[in-house]
């Protein structure tokens, strides 16, 4: 059976490719701007795909799956539509055959869904499981985003966003988890969301697809949590311990029923990613003991604080974070690490939220813990950035990747760290061509 699949370049979908070109199927793709690692990972499994959305370079299949990237007036979906050619959406497709027989364990929420789906994938690999597993980026302990095995577990990145421009509910309701993570629940996805209330309503959902004999792990005192389980639980329920975490001459360490992990990883959110994980473990029969030694060998996720150079004077890191949250833990966690080294922080407002600006005070306050930040002045949007940070000292607004990288190159000494939910026109590569 031939699957063509529109949208192949994001991570979920060129994730499910994988996923159906091991499951024995013919499968090839389309999209635009493909860019590593989904290029890479895309490569390396020979799937072919078309960089264009041309109606003429639309193939015969015998199904289309089409991502939520996709809208009405795309000249491929309008033929689809019109031919009455067979088509699903990627997350009912891996229900229907991939999932429907697997125990399945979720991890959903705002932010670190990526790395904890990651070292929950390890954690069972370590211990003997052989888990298939679907991640939102790759993860370094595998080098891939996704695979099938011969598992009876699948442990998935369960994302809030919409399933398709005809599906709207959340991408995590077609998954049946037994096993479900809640990260934490902030508003995010403006361009779907109104308000934090209407993605509680997919939360509430989500909570009430989990079977009675199920789990749902959640962190203690977050409001927004609180409010969905409020609504309705029908399953069992763990909130996550706390501990206290430590630095080491790696990074960090903290312990868990007199079992300590010490590890590269910085800041509170690993750590509280690494409790919910081993929380998930426990649920399927892993003692915390085999779970902390899997995570003392876990090597992270691609683009989350990766070090993408380094000489005795500087080093640049890559990050995904693109939410103000997510901003102020990463270098949060580095400072912790440095100290009083200086911290220049390049960013990226790509998404949808960020340029909407409904998050600007608190990007602001994201940024204090950095000595420089360097801003891509965001184009097309509807209010005033310069008046943002007019005050401030420590944040320069930029028109261009090439005026950031020429400032970079008048750094001496330091921590550069490049943050974006995107490709940012290859500026890590410029980057360390001037350093």
């Amino acid at each position: 059976m031939h699957i063509h699949i529109l949208g192949i370049a994001g991570t979920f979908m060129g994730s499910i490719a994988i996923i159906a070109k091991q499951a024995g199927y013919t499968v090839s793709g389309m999209d635009t701007n493909i860019y590593p690692p989904m290029s890479i990972q895309l490569k390396e499994q020979n799937i072919d795909y078309i960089d264009n959305y041309k109606e003429k370079n639309l193939p015969n299949a015998d199904i289309f799956i089409i991502g939520n990237s996709l809208s009405r007036g795309n000249e491929c979906v309008e033929k689809i539509l019109n031919k009455r050619y067979k088509y699903t959406s990627g997350p009912q497709w891996l229900s229907e055959k991939i999932l429907k027989d697997k125990w399945v364990l979720s991890v959903a929420g705002t932010h670190g869904k990526t790395t904890t789906t990651s070292m929950l994938a390890w954690i069972l690999e370590y211990a003997g499981y052989n888990p298939s597993f679907l991640i939102g980026g790759v993860a370094n302990n595998f080098g891939i985003s996704s695979r099938l095995t011969n598992s009876d577990f699948f442990i998935i990145e369960a994302d809030e966003y919409d399933t398709a421009f005809f599906d709207k509910r959340s991408k995590f309701i077609h998954y049946k988890s037994k096993t479900l993570i809640i990260n934490n629940l902030e508003f995010d996805h403006c361009d779907i969301f109104d308000s934090i209330s209407d993605i509680q309503k997919q939360f509430c959902h989500l909570v009430r697809t989990i079977p009675k004999n199920g789990l749902i792990i959640y962190p203690q005192n977050d409001l927004n949590i609180e409010q969905v389980i409020a609504k309705g639980l029908w399953s069992n329920s763990k909130k996550t311990i706390k501990t206290n975490l430590m630095p080491s001459k790696n990074g960090s360490k903290f312990k868990i029923k007199n079992n300590t992990i010490d590890w590269k990883f910085l800041g509170e959110h690993n750590m509280e990613n690494a409790i919910a994980s081993i929380q998930a473990a426990s649920h399927v029969g892993i003692t915390t003991e085999i779970s902390c030694k899997a995570l003392n060998k876990f090597e992270g996720v691609k683009r989350r604080l990766e070090i993408k150079y380094q000489n005795n004077l500087i080093t640049l890191y890559d990050d995904f974070a693109h939410h103000p949250s997510s901003i102020k833990k990463t270098i949060a966690g580095l400072r912790q690490k440095v100290g009083k080294e200086n911290i220049f922080v390049i960013i990226e407002l790509r998404s949808n939220t960020m340029k909407s600006g409904f998050h600007k005070n608190s990007l602001v306050e994201s940024l204090e813990l950095a000595n420089k930040t360097l801003l891509l002045r965001p184009k097309n949007i509807d209010w005033d950035i310069d008046k943002l940070f007019k005050k401030s000292n420590s944040v320069s607004l930029l028109d261009s990747v090439a005026e950031i990288v020429d400032m970079v190159s008048e750094i001496k000494k330091g921590h550069i760290i490049v943050m974006s939910n995107g490709g940012f026109e290859n500026i890590l590569e410029k980057i360390k061509l001037k350093i």
